[in-house]
């Protein structure tokens, strides 16, 4: 259906469209954002907190360290590598404003991966993490890299704790390896560096100029980059600011600009985060609270405890870590205006007891790395589409195909197509990779399975590549592994098809137990109960854990290939 479908059907408040052409590139946003909320709070890290005005400063130092100390023009790609500290933002924007593309590293890449990207991307600067840096060493060879910069983890805190936490991460918890890397600067000496330069050049960037390249592993194969320009990242930000705009049921605007404080667990290297936390809320000037390890609930939990967050992002597996620590329990959740759930999807008792807790009933949303990644949105408050995904953003236009590409009528299962601003260019220098996914008219082939119901609702039934066919018989993994998740007995579960004799595929169970005294039995019969027979696990396997990506997403693809 077009955009137009969708008219009058959101959440009061919420536009049907909007001038996805405002601003011609993100730097223009970022650089009204500093003026504007110049004395707001920005981002907090490690307990220390840097204003708009502060993160406007320094990387502006950076922009001209780049521009006067480097090779570098604008176009040239620059990767950074790093968890969710303060220089994350710092490097980012001053990087924009140096015209520079960004390509965004998963601080956890193998050797291997790492060097695919970098390689493929024509990586020219790099940004990193210390504690990595045997690994960007021997990488280094492979690699364009000419710039190079390493970071602690303390680099951008006031001077006696800096000291203390680095010496604490290299000497004490010995988390920095040794490695040498000639010709490196520390990102404290480039700041300075550039504190000592001249004023930065002003670049012109065109709206259809590269903004990132956005790795994804897409629908298929190796990893690809994904082209989103500078129209595809502000068109993104308007329209999710558009849907900040939804009123309560009294009237009144839910979300106000520079008020919020947002909690920032998942990590900037993600295009879910990156977005919402790096872009949109950085457009509104609101407060990012930074979680570098959110795996450790004990200092989550500390990082939280002096603020009183407004909205919360993050995913099933994350919200039921926390529930599990105690002292989650006795924070503050008062001005918890909404909870954001994306990635992967949301467990159906999760949500129930995470709104038991806190008060705050779980939205989900729906993106893709292909569409910078925003494209469906379930809403807050009392007008959350629960167990959906919602409508889609104003000037987004959706359909559902069969396999053979032809659109299906409203509330059929098929592959979920998307057009709009924030669809990608293109994979970067695959342009048959992109023929596949992208056709003449601008849709996008996601992979994903929906139905759209006659309300305009998007649920998001699985991944195609995931479902199981059992006896001529579509199987959807989501479904089982959401009732099996009902069960208190269970952790975590994932479900993919194996082969059968019998039935062409079965259906293999993988469960992480709460205590060893689950049963198989137990299982099935919790199944037998909610799902039809030919959709129940023929097999199950106990672990005491599951491959996952960092953001918590169960990797279905790596226990298809164990078999």
């Amino acid at each position: 259906m077009q955009q137009e479908f969708w008219n009058g059907l959101r959440a009061p408040g919420i536009p049907d469209s909007v001038d996805v052409a405002s601003f011609d590139n993100v730097g223009e946003i970022i650089q009204q954002a500093f003026k504007r909320y110049a004395q707001r709070p920005a981002f907090t890290g490690i307990g220390h907190t840097l204003s708009y005005q502060d993160v406007d400063q320094l990387s502006d130092q950076f922009c001209r360290y780049l521009q006067h100390h480097t090779e570098l023009q604008p176009g040239d790609r620059i990767a950074i590598q790093m968890a969710n500290l303060l220089q994350y933002p710092v490097v980012l924007y001053g990087a924009i404003k140096a015209g520079l593309v960004i390509v965004n590293t998963n601080p956890l890449y193998t050797e291997r991966e790492m060097q695919h990207q970098f390689v493929d991307a024509g990586v020219k600067a790099l940004v990193y993490m210390n504690n990595f840096g045997d690994k960007v060493a021997r990488v280094l060879p492979q690699t364009q890299i000419k710039t190079l910069i390493g970071t602690d983890v303390g680099d951008l805190l006031p001077t006696g704790k800096r000291l203390m936490i680095n010496f604490m991460m290299r000497y004490v918890k010995k988390m920095v390896p040794a490695f040498s890397i000639p010709g490196q600067l520390s990102l404290r000496q480039a700041l300075k560096m550039g504190q000592q330069s001249e004023v930065a050049k002003v670049v012109t960037v065109k709206a259809s100029d590269i903004a990132a390249l956005q790795y994804t592993g897409g629908t298929t194969g190796v990893a690809k980059g994904a082209v989103l320009s500078h129209a595809n990242l502000v068109a993104n930000m308007v329209q999710i600011n558009a849907s900040l705009q939804q009123y309560n049921q009294q009237g009144q605007s839910i979300f106000n600009q520079g008020e919020e404080v947002l909690v920032a667990p998942l990590p900037f290297y993600h295009i879910y985060a990156f977005t919402v936390h790096l872009m949109s809320a950085a457009f509104n000037g609101n407060h990012n609270i930074l979680i570098a390890n959110p795996r450790d609930t004990d200092l989550f939990i500390r990082a939280l405890k002096p603020w009183r967050p407004t909205i919360f992002v993050g995913l099933n597996t994350l919200f039921v870590a926390l529930m599990k620590n105690p002292k989650f329990k006795a924070l503050d959740f008062s001005a918890l205006k909404a909870t954001n759930s994306g990635g992967t999807a949301l467990a159906e008792d999760t949500a129930k007891r995470w709104a038991a807790l806190t008060g705050s009933t779980i939205g989900e949303g729906y993106g893709l790395t292909e569409c910078s990644p925003v494209v469906c949105t379930s809403g807050c408050g009392d007008f959350v589409n629960a167990r959906s995904v919602g409508l889609p953003l104003p000037n987004t236009s959706l359909k559902v195909v069969n396999l053979q590409g032809r659109e299906l009528p409203l509330g059929q299962p098929g592959e979920l197509c998307v057009k709009g601003p924030q669809v990608m260019q293109g994979y970067w220098n695959k342009p048959e990779a992109s023929a596949e996914v992208l056709d003449e008219q601008g849709w996008f082939r996601t992979g994903d399975i929906a139905i759209i119901d006659d309300k305009g609702v998007v649920s998001i039934v699985d991944r195609l590549k995931d479902m199981v066919i059992v006896s001529g018989f579509n199987v959807y993994p989501t479904e089982i592994e959401d009732v099996v998740l009902n069960h208190p007995g269970v952790e975590h579960a994932a479900v993919i098809g194996v082969n059968d004799d019998k039935t062409g595929e079965a259906v293999k169970l993988f469960v992480v137990p709460v205590n060893p005294e689950l049963s198989k039995e137990s299982l099935l019969e919790h199944c037998r109960q909610q799902l039809t027979g030919y959709k129940i696990p023929k097999i199950i396997e106990f672990r005491d854990e599951l491959p996952m990506t960092p953001v918590g997403k169960v990797l279905r693809k790596e226990l298809r290939n164990e078999q």
